[in-house]
């Protein structure tokens, strides 16, 4: 009997191992069935506090900086403790570290065998943690962190113990090995999804450039226009397309079909047309209302051209930009090429207009095919136009001549050094007018326009007369209007438009008088006697037209009589009627704008 307990205690201890070999067992087949790395850890140390029956476990790794850290724990108290970070040399986990070997002491805070980190000694007190057992954690023959059980009362750490957590950790650290190349392999493949996507969008940028290209390419082959070029860019990129003209002022604007801005844009590119000649490459900014614009310049060597802006709400690609580059360059093409057709038929419509004025009176067949070619009937032109404009030589006026030409088959050109144009006209008054509001509209300036038709192909006398016209026109200080040679062809024919300061010196010699004395008297004798003579001398009239008595007439008429030194009742002086009518024109208010 008394040696049945000594019997007895052996089998206890071997059931006691087997239930830990079998918990343990147990507890790694459970941690391999775990993928996520923070769920591994914590698992880690819930089963190590479960198996091994301490107060406190928890788990440490060491990290890029070389510390060691606190990253799962079960039974503490303290949320701080996970804050537990201390150099990897230091501390029983640094003796755990360095010697790949389990380590424990009795009393953590009063051992000498150890080196303390003040602050882990701190969380120490916090946990009351006293004795302390740490076992390593190797994957792959690298030490990476330690597993620590932990008791808040003095005790030591029997054997068994020691090789049960340390069983229980080489199981931990297959485990954790697995979770990291889970991690690892989850992380590739994540990174492996973002690069396939963004391959698939690399190659759907790619063949929408490639497409761009070839509609572009196609618009060429076909004779387009920018105007072609703008509305397809927007209806492949989205948003809406903006041509504009070297100082930023939009020439035409085409919107996307089927993917428009939400928000109008504002455009006020000036300065982003600038950016963009000057760095050569696309350049983008965001308006107010969050519009996005892109601006790439178009150059022909170091002209700039204009510019295209590309304006939508959505994010970009670089790709598209690229795309919005290289349609410059066909824009570029385009313009260069449109640039020359119109200069070869503004060429050819100088040479014809100078053919007909030279060659006039009369056209000759040749002449009549070479126009009928242009689709200009020259039997028609019978309204001849001089223009001319303070702030543009009679070159640049002639181009702007050229594209009203166009627009009403006639011929423009430079003709004696005067921008000259030649149109069919039915009502001569009206065309000037209207040619005149064009011009004045495109410049936004003063433009003085005077037309004289053409009688049986005589070009050359209606060029000349207008021209005359246009000096006295000058000559009495009109510089924007348009009008027919119809008030002024006297004048024109009488005074040498050469000397133009001739008219003033006439208009001071035959009214001079008469008009210093109404401006030091506040009278209106120039406009009495202008009106008597526009009545043809008849004094009711004129009373009836001036609302005056006839009694007060004729004291005026004398009056001016005596201040000129002639009887304006009875003498009929043409000098005297001739400065009149120029004074009055003179005073005729510009047209219009």
């Amino acid at each position: 009997m008394a040696g049945h307990p000594d019997g007895e205690a052996p089998s206890r201890a071997l059931l006691r191992r087997q239930r830990e070999l079998a918990s343990l067992y147990a507890t790694a087949k459970s941690l391999t069935a775990l993928g996520e790395l923070d769920e591994v850890l914590q698992s880690i140390v819930h089963h190590a506090h479960e198996l091994i029956g301490t107060d406190f476990t928890y788990l440490s790794l060491v990290g890029a900086d070389g510390k060691l850290s606190a990253k799962a724990s079960e039974g503490t108290i303290s949320a701080s403790f996970l804050t537990a970070s201390i150099p990897a040399d230091v501390g029983l986990g640094g003796k755990v570290l360095a010697s790949r070997s389990p380590h424990w002491v009795s009393d953590y805070a009063a051992s000498t065998l150890i080196d303390h980190d003040p602050s882990f000694d701190r969380l120490v007190v916090t946990e009351a943690l006293v004795a302390l057992l740490g076992v390593p954690l190797v994957i792959r023959g690298e030490v990476v962190g330690a597993l620590f059980a932990a008791d808040r009362a003095e005790r030591s750490f029997e054997p068994g113990e020691i090789a049960l957590l340390s069983a229980f950790a080489d199981h931990a650290a297959v485990a954790l090995d697995n979770a990291r190349l889970y991690e690892e392999s989850r992380t590739a493949l994540q990174e492996l999804r973002v690069a396939y996507s963004k391959i698939e969008e690399y190659v759907a940028v790619m063949e929408r450039a490639q497409a761009t290209h070839e509609a572009l390419t196609g618009v060429v082959l076909e004779g387009g226009t920018p105007d072609d070029v703008a509305q397809l860019l927007a209806d492949q990129l989205g948003g809406s397309v903006t041509l504009l003209d070297s100082g930023g002022a939009t020439v035409v604007r085409r919107v996307s079909m089927s993917s428009p801005c939400r928000t109008e844009p504002r455009l006020d590119l000036v300065d982003a047309v600038r950016n963009a000649h000057r760095s050569g490459r696309c350049t983008t900014s965001l308006d107010a209302a969050g519009v996005a614009h892109s601006v790439a310049s178009i150059q022909a060597g170091d002209s700039c051209l204009g510019a295209l802006a590309w304006s939508r709400e959505a994010v970009t690609d670089h790709g598209d930009l690229r795309t919005l580059e290289r349609a410059t360059h066909i824009v570029g093409l385009l313009i260069l090429k449109e640039r020359a057709v119109a200069e070869a038929g503004e060429r050819l419509s100088g040479e014809l207009l100078t053919e007909l004025m030279v060659g006039s009176p009369g056209i000759s067949p040749t002449q009549r095919a070479r126009t009928r070619a242009r689709n200009i009937d020259a039997d028609r032109l019978n309204l001849v136009l001089v223009a001319d404009s303070p702030a543009l030589s009679s070159t640049g006026l002639s181009r702007h001549l050229h594209d009203i030409a166009r627009d009403h088959a006639g011929l423009a050109g430079e003709h004696l050094g005067r921008a000259t144009m030649i149109l069919p006209s039915d009502d001569d008054e009206r065309t000037v007018e209207e040619v005149h509001r064009r011009l004045r509209r495109t410049l936004g300036g003063d433009v003085l326009v005077v037309g004289e038709r053409a009688v049986n192909h005589d070009w050359a006398r209606a060029f000349s007369l207008a021209s005359r016209c246009g000096v006295v026109l000058r000559a009495i200080g009109h510089t924007d209007l348009g009008a027919t040679t119809g008030r002024y062809a006297l004048y024109a024919m009488i005074f040498d438009t050469d000397r133009g300061r001739e008219l003033d010196r006439f208009v001071a010699d035959s009214i001079g008088p008469l008009l210093d004395h109404d401006q030091r008297r506040g009278t209106d004798l120039v406009d009495t006697l202008g009106a008597y003579y526009a009545h043809h001398a008849n004094v009711a009239a004129t009373a009836r037209a001036l609302h005056v008595h006839v009694n007060t007439l004729l004291k005026r008429l004398d009056r001016a009589s005596g201040v000129l030194g002639v009887d304006c009742r009875q003498d009929d002086d043409l000098e005297l009627r001739l400065g009149l009518r120029l004074h009055q024109l003179r005073a005729i208010t510009a047209a219009p704008s």
